[in-house]
């Protein structure tokens, strides 16, 4: 492309963060040169400085630089039968307002550098006869497996995406532990702040707030814990679980000075978004997701019990 381009964004965009919008688009572009051309004003949005975090409009007018061809994509990038049969394999619950995937351990949801394969990638294959594919209103780690909502229009997008900035919603999660918390259960009030890629505890650190329940444990080596996030720090359950000494199983980022591996278990991480209760939106809607099958067979073998008291 040796002259700049003028793109319209889409209906389906409507709403979609500039930087976002870069990443579905041009994925190969690299961040550090998609900075570069914001910082320097090359890219414009309705004739104005495009900015990071910009939210677009349907309509709105993307100017767009030169760049060279190797970072482009088409507009239409067809996804592949391969893909559209797996995240569509994912789906545990539809309706006409959301719809619920369990997300297996490993696959990111959005798309970064050296991420090319992401849920967000292949939201088109789940229109379901909409004009619109569903949107992304929350993340979970690349990591962690279990539910992932997504809101089939922009009205339930803006919806949900405030309940999940407000911490309207309570959601469940499933953990095996190294070691047992000291309580079978209580409350960790311990403030989080994220540095580089990880958050710590420090006392003038975000407000940060997790109860947990232990289900089951193998004397101290191991217990299945409960936790429910009453905020939403990142990686809060991993944090919180490492600051009361039992750290989750498979965690390469919060397991102390090193994180150990155990025979008879497979090295994944063991943190599950079990369930969300949606019904203070969506009346009588609570949403369950099977534990991955590393996760049920590490129990099995550990010979730890699920079944919440």
């Amino acid at each position: 492309m040796n002259k700049p381009q003028i793109v319209v964004v889409k209906e389906s965009d409507d709403g979609m963060r500039l930087n976002r919008w870069f990443l579905k688009y041009y994925p190969n572009l690299p961040l550090s040169r998609l900075q570069k051309l914001l910082r320097t004003k090359q890219i414009k949005v309705d004739g104005k400085r495009g900015e990071t975090s910009l939210k677009l409009a349907a309509g709105q007018e993307i100017r767009i630089p030169p760049i060279s061809d190797e970072v482009q994509i088409s507009k239409d990038k067809k996804i592949s039968d391969k893909d559209e049969a797996f995240i569509k394999s994912l789906v545990i619950y539809k309706d006409k307002n959301i719809i619920a995937l369990n997300k297996p351990s490993g696959l990111a949801v959005q798309g970064g550098t050296n991420t090319m394969r992401h849920i967000d990638a292949m939201l088109d294959a789940l229109k379901f006869g909409n004009e619109e594919a569903p949107k992304l209103v929350h993340r979970i780690d690349k990591d962690t497996s279990g539910i992932l909502v997504l809101a089939r229009d922009r009205k339930n997008a803006d919806i949900l995406t405030k309940a999940f900035r407000e911490h309207n919603l309570q959601k469940t999660y499933l953990a095996l532990v190294k070691g047992c918390p000291k309580k079978s259960e209580g409350e960790i009030k311990a403030p989080l702040e994220k540095v580089g890629e990880k958050s710590i505890v420090v006392d003038d650190g975000k407000k940060a707030i997790t109860e947990y329940e232990v289900l089951d444990n193998l004397s101290d080596r191991f217990a299945l814990v409960k936790a429910l996030p009453l905020t939403g720090r990142t990686h809060q359950i991993r944090a919180h679980m490492e600051y009361i000494g039992t750290p989750i199983v498979g965690d390469d980022k919060y397991f102390g000075l090193k994180r150990e591996k155990f025979n008879g278990i497979k090295d994944k991480l063991y943190l599950h978004a079990y369930k969300i209760d949606l019904s203070n939106i969506y009346k009588n809607v609570k949403i369950t997701a099977e534990l991955p099958e590393h996760f049920k067979e590490a129990l099995a073998f550990l010979g730890l019990d699920c079944e919440e008291k």
